[in-house]
């Protein structure tokens, strides 16, 4: 069996450790993505404490930019980082690894822009970026690949919990317990709110206290909630794995206190996805609840050999 783990461990991860350890642990992964890996102490003391070898895949033009990382258990055959003027939120990492059967397979780890209040604009962002996505892993096709990491869309048909996505955006609580540094802007409504629509916000922070509001703002989603991107993958046969084996459950991923949409996903090449066996989402692990870790779920998948 190989185990993969996809995990957006919110701005470094730094001064949870071992919650992230623990979180991680409890899947016993062979491979794990990691999005959102900008403190490099961090990665190498997961990487420590888990046993495992890892490979960053830099910042790309922007320093102070985003960066993943990949752990794994089993040998690493081949590094590689993409940059794009396309791919703005961070580069693209490419690690080819051997499985215990001695076959290869390639995993990338992806970040696709959020700019939720840019609406429409970042929904375009989001399908350039997927298209180049596609692009790169082309020359992958017709062999066992895997794409994950956070999209920061939803997939085409699913729903966005509004009314609990909105109680996070207005409690900066639930954020701040995580530990973030108290210079970064947690998720609030003008992160979502485009500039036009921001008068609105007196009346947003009320529904949440409000049933009717909530079961509006709940199942009109479709009109406003990010779905850019992910029905290219579809369309390119990529298989979503958590959804191939749970075609009834939510999957929510984000954010972790009061999970709303799904976000976070591993996708199968076609001949990769022949061999899928399990996936869901991560709760709790060693005695650790998802939320005290992470602002989002990880999401697992297993194949057979």
């Amino acid at each position: 069996m190989t185990r993969i783990l996809s995990y957006n461990i919110l701005i470094g991860g730094t001064d949870r450790v071992d919650l992230l350890t623990k979180i991680i642990k409890s899947r016993q992964p062979d491979i794990v993505g990691l999005v959102e890996a900008i403190d490099q102490q961090v990665v190498d003391a997961l990487a420590e404490n888990l046993g495992m070898q890892y490979r960053l895949s830099g910042r790309g033009k922007d320093s102070e930019g985003w960066q993943a990382a990949i752990l794994s258990h089993l040998p690493i055959v081949q590094t590689r980082t993409y940059t794009s003027e396309v791919m703005t939120k961070q580069p693209l990492l490419e690690v080819c690894v051997q499985e215990s059967n001695g076959c290869q397979l390639t995993v990338f780890v992806t970040h696709l822009t959020a700019d939720f209040s840019k609406a429409w604009i970042a929904n375009h962002a989001r399908r350039r970026e997927v298209q180049e996505l596609l692009r790169i892993m082309s020359s992958r096709q017709g062999t066992p690949h895997l794409l994950m990491g956070d999209f920061n869309s939803l997939v085409p048909g699913e729903r966005l919990k509004a009314s609990s996505f909105l109680l996070y955006v207005t409690d900066p609580n639930l954020y701040y317990r995580l530990k973030p540094s108290r210079s970064i802007v947690p998720p609030d409504l003008n992160f979502v709110l485009p500039a036009p629509l921001q008068i609105l916000k007196p009346f947003l922070e009320f529904i949440p206290r409000s049933k009717v509001p909530c079961t509006l703002l709940d199942t009109t989603d479709f009109i406003y909630a990010p779905r850019g991107g992910i029905e290219l993958l579809q369309k390119a046969r990529y298989v979503d794995c958590f959804r191939s084996m749970n075609p009834s459950e939510s999957g929510f991923t984000w954010p972790a206190p009061l999970p709303s949409g799904r976000v976070d996903f591993i996708f199968a090449s076609p001949e990769l996805a022949q061999r899928l066996v399990a996936s869901d989402t991560v709760e709790a692990g060693e005695g650790v609840r998802t939320e005290n870790a992470s602002d989002h779920l990880p999401v697992f998948a297993e194949f057979s050999e």
